[in-house]
């Protein structure tokens, strides 16, 4: 493993950060996590987070009952810790892993690890069908982590061989997903494929014309020449990477929604071609992690 001292989240000291709430999906993204780190030669800390009132003093007899039921959920958590342990070390017995209970509000605590994390993991249900089911702890964390996290999605996402898919949308807010793509396939040994979509938009019409009905000239060799310089410098940096480029004229998630179905991996940026912070996720990448087959890698440009 080379150490990148500029860099905290391929540094030798940077651990896969996975959070654990004892859910079926937390379970897969455990174990997710724990293949990943145990084959990158990184640590695993396995995180979960209670509410601060179980820290608190009793001050009376009801403070007491308060307390007296905050210890039971603090039991409850260090049973989901050390089940999460256990999930880690039956697919990785060689992993070093350590777990943290922390206090306070879940997002915040893994925000804060993102800083100095190879990776943050957390885990999703196959049949979540809308980002309220997903929960506010996945929302902020994808929204305001450092560096990449990784939603687990798909029943079974530890037996892909397919595959890392990335969507390129030629913008230089884009170049981060572009070069943890190119990392990802290098470390699993596997293809890469590069999907880029002229417009963000979905299929449908456009002041009363069908899109493919536009008038749009020389359009496949202008935007093969834009994929071509975007992946140019990697594909020097990375020679042993086998690159397979697709160019779609529109709804790129709709492309990258049938590569989950074999990939192994899909990674997006965290934002748009606009780029702004105040739209949090991106429109195809707030669409991947919710609907996607497979897990979704989403890179924040620091």
């Amino acid at each position: 493993m080379t150490d990148h001292p500029d860099n905290p989240h391929r540094s030798v000291g940077a651990e896969v950060v996975v959070g654990a709430d004892g859910s079926t999906g937390s379970a897969i993204a455990v174990r997710w996590a724990a293949r990943v780190a145990v084959a990158r030669n990184r640590r695993l800390r396995i995180v979960h987070s209670i509410d601060p009132v179980t820290t608190a003093t009793p001050r009376g007899l009801y403070d007491a009952f308060v307390a007296f039921t905050m210890q039971d959920i603090r039991l409850r958590a260090e049973r989901v810790l050390a089940g999460a342990l256990d999930d880690a070390l039956v697919v990785a017995p060689e992993l070093a892993v350590s777990t943290e209970l922390t206090d306070g509000n879940a997002a915040r605590a893994l925000v804060e690890r993102s800083a100095q994390a190879h990776l943050v993991v957390l885990g999703a249900t196959a049949s979540t069908g809308s980002m309220a089911h997903l929960g506010s702890t996945l929302l902020a964390v994808t929204s305001h982590a450092r560096g990449c996290v990784v939603v687990v999605r798909g029943s079974d996402p530890d037996t892909r061989t397919g595959p890392v898919v990335v969507g390129v949308d030629g913008s230089a807010v884009g170049e981060p997903a572009i070069a943890a793509a190119f990392a990802e396939a290098a470390e699993r040994g596997s293809d890469l494929v590069a999907v880029h979509a002229w417009s963000d938009l979905s299929r449908g019409g456009f002041a009363g014309s069908s899109y493919l009905e536009l008038p749009i000239p020389d359009f496949d060799t202008a935007e093969e020449a834009l994929l071509a310089e975007r992946l140019a410098g990697w594909t020097e940096q990375y020679p042993e990477v086998v690159v397979r480029r697709e160019i779609e004229l529109y709804d790129p998630r709709e492309r990258l929604a049938r590569w989950s179905r074999t990939a192994s991996l899909i990674v997006v940026g965290s934002r748009g071609r606009g780029g702004f912070r105040g739209l949090l996720l991106g429109s195809t990448s707030n669409w991947l992690v919710q609907h996607a087959d497979c897990p979704v890698l989403v890179v924040h440009p620091d």
